[in-house]
């Protein structure tokens, strides 16, 4: 397998796995507030700021593609809104892997 393969085929399952956690990060967030998680401030102290800025930089690709379907589905928006945020939501889902699978691989580390 060539580097470049190789590099991609990180980069795919860093996106997955980004993809994965904002799913999940989301839907646990639904589930004890029933409201979808959106873009929004927790509260006015430095720690809700810091936990709205975690909270949306993990969530950020499922709240992307959520908004741009609703967009399509409420404005009929033309298709391309619908690949520009897919576009967004996979270069997100991708940073936000890398940072999760380097906090585990940390953690691991770590521990063991």
């Amino acid at each position: 397998m060539t580097d470049l393969a190789r590099d991609a085929l990180v980069l795919g399952y860093a996106g997955l796995v980004g993809l994965v956690a904002a799913g999940i990060v989301a839907s646990f967030y639904q589930w004890v507030t029933s409201e979808p998680a959106r873009f929004a401030l927790f509260g006015t102290g430095t720690f809700a700021m810091v936990s709205t800025f975690v909270f949306c930089a993990l969530t950020g690709p499922i709240i992307m593609l959520d908004k741009a379907i609703g967009f399509r589905r409420s404005e009929g928006a033309p298709v391309s809104w619908i690949f520009g945020g897919l576009f967004i939501a996979a270069l997100w889902s991708c940073c936000s892997g890398i940072v999760v699978l380097g906090t585990i691989l940390a953690l691991s580390n770590g521990i063991a």
